[in-house]
């Protein structure tokens, strides 16, 4: 039985596809520090309580368990956050990258599939956006994964590597069985806090309603988590089947801004979201739309779980289930 290992296993997109990757007969193996990842996340498969910059806990997961392949997770993803700390995203997200591919090359171990970005195109693009946008990061975050796909395929030439890097636009929406769904700490993904809005009474905050949009609010780009972890599972059947290392957008392919956000929000949980307008924030795009054409061409993707309506309800129903909207303040 073919067993791949999933760094950042025990965090939102990578337990979603662990899920997956088990349902095709393989075992995934989560490498998962836990820092930001949740325990119980890891259903499907062992648990390696390890950091990514951690090189023997790496070596000692490769020799234990024996992948065949990798898909790569572990990293940070708080933009804000980045801008503050910009060392510790560098470390984290491309120097454990580097670290990886090393143990990769050890192990002789030569699929891989990267959890990337829109975040490496930056904000100064016509959308939709292809794959041939140019690379144009607006804070530390964006630029620490550009850093890792140019890692991933310069170190990766020595060793023959295949790889794919799948730039995600925003990833939302929960499992539709409620078994996992999205929690960070803290909460920085729009739903999940327009749903602590509509549920604590508290403020969202709306960055800026005087966007060249249709109402104003800026609009993005989002896929449901079981959409992104269908993907991944197209893509190492694509590398199995000797497809050309590449990288491919994965969004919805439609705009949906933040009003229609709230909107959908005040449906799924019955109550409205408080909101206050607050300035736009520097660097902020009015719209931002992804082109895939390439995954679907390449990879046979298409979403299934994408539209807004389902997005929403699938978080809602976890968050209340759950009880976590407590934690998304």
């Amino acid at each position: 039985m073919d067993v791949v290992l999933v760094t950042g296993g025990a965090g939102y997109i990578g337990s979603h596809t662990s899920k997956a990757v088990a349902a095709t007969g393989a075992t995934p193996v989560a490498v998962d520090n836990l820092h930001n990842g949740h325990k119980n996340f890891v259903q499907w498969g062992p648990l390696v309580v390890a950091d990514i910059l951690d090189r023997d806990a790496l070596d000692a997961a490769f020799e234990e368990h024996r992948p065949n392949s990798v898909l790569h997770f572990a990293g940070l993803i708080d933009s804000a956050e980045s801008v503050a700390n910009p060392d510790k995203y560098f470390r984290t997200n491309v120097d454990g990258t580097r670290n990886l591919l090393e143990c990769m090359r050890q192990h002789e171990v030569t699929k891989m599939v990267f959890s990337s970005s829109a975040a490496v195109y930056g904000n100064n693009h016509n959308t939709p956006i292809r794959e041939d946008a140019r690379g144009e990061p607006e804070t530390p975050y964006g630029q620490s994964k550009y850093n890792a796909e140019a890692a991933i395929r310069d170190l990766g030439a020595d060793f023959g590597l295949q790889w794919v890097s799948l730039r995600y636009f925003n990833a939302a929406g929960a499992s539709p069985d409620s078994e996992i769904g999205e929690a960070h700490n803290p909460e920085t993904h729009v739903i999940p806090l327009a749903i602590a809005a509509a549920v604590n009474g508290k403020n969202f905050r709306v960055f800026g309603t005087d966007y060249d949009t249709p109402d104003g609010t800026a609009v993005r780009d989002y896929v449901h988590v079981d959409d992104l972890a269908a993907a991944h599972i197209q893509a190492m059947e694509y590398l199995d089947q000797g497809g050309t290392s590449d990288a491919f957008n994965l969004g919805g392919g439609r705009g949906t801004s933040v009003t229609e956000i709230l909107t959908e929000v005040q449906i799924a949980v019955g109550k409205a979201v408080p909101s206050v307008v607050e300035p736009r924030r520097p660097g902020d795009a009015a719209h931002l739309v992804s082109d895939c054409k390439r995954a679907e061409t390449n990879l046979g993707w298409q979403t299934r779980h994408s539209d807004l309506e389902n997005i929403v309800s699938s978080a809602w129903a976890w968050h209340r289930g759950m009880g976590s909207f407590r934690s998304a303040e």
